[in-house]
């Protein structure tokens, strides 16, 4: 067999651990060493890659940090307690939290800040929230309409965070954004695209609070009816 195809036995071993719903870490971890092996790597030079990888993405250490915390919060209780505290509010709707997280993230966005995205902040905190808005108006799970309600909670995420990281100056979009203008013969600094970029962004946020409003509206008669409306 070519060496070039027998290195590819990890993505089988990563194929079929996913399909047999095998540990996820134990899985790539399997595949790395054995990947490593038949390709002559070996273990020694398979450590040192993976060392020199890590220190010069440094910066995902971050973000690995906010996704262990964020599922040891999930772990004691995070999605829970989000789903008790809007339960509280008895006339807060779907959309309407949906539409502050929008704002929140926008603002947020555009200093830099990120919470993770939708694995490591929509997941565990907006989208139970927005189960507890429906349970607390006394109606039933439909797992269609919750399935919707993931979709528009990840979406107003994407949204917001596309259009948001822009007015941050220096961020990766706004230098992308100014090296592919100048070498079309535009020179523009980061503060004019800044400026430019805001009412981009405003609207943008309002356009998807709108749409995801009557969205929720649409879905709620789907399926609730009457009850879903009121």
């Amino acid at each position: 067999m070519d060496g070039n195809i027998l290195s590819l036995i990890g993505v089988l071993i990563v194929i079929v651990g996913f399909a047999l719903r095998l540990d996820s870490i134990l899985i790539v971890v399997v595949a790395m060493i054995v990947t490593a092996l038949v390709s002559g790597l070996g273990i020694e030079t398979m450590l040192e890659t993976l060392g020199s990888s890590f220190v010069a993405n440094r910066g995902m250490a971050i973000f690995i940090i906010i996704m262990l915390a964020t599922g040891t919060l999930e772990r004691n209780g995070l999605k829970e307690s989000a789903a008790r505290m809007i339960k509280k509010f008895k006339r807060v709707n779907t959309s309407a939290i949906l539409m502050i997280y929008g704002v929140f993230r926008t603002v947020f966005a555009a200093f830099n800040v990120s919470f993770g995205g939708v694995a490591g902040f929509v997941r565990p905190i907006v989208y139970p929230m927005m189960e507890g808005a429906v349970e607390s108006k006394g109606l039933p799970d439909n797992e269609e309409y919750f399935e919707d309600l993931k979709g528009m909670s990840s979406a107003m995420e994407n949204i917001t965070w596309f259009f948001g990281q822009n007015l941050f100056i220096g961020g990766a979009g706004a230098l992308l954004v100014q090296s592919t203008l100048k070498s079309l013969g535009y020179d523009v600094s980061l503060v004019r695209l800044m400026v430019v970029e805001i009412p981009v962004a405003l609207v943008a946020l309002v356009v998807a609070c709108i749409y995801f409003h009557f969205k929720d509206k649409r879905l709620m008669k789907k399926y609730y009816g009457d009850k879903g409306v009121k």
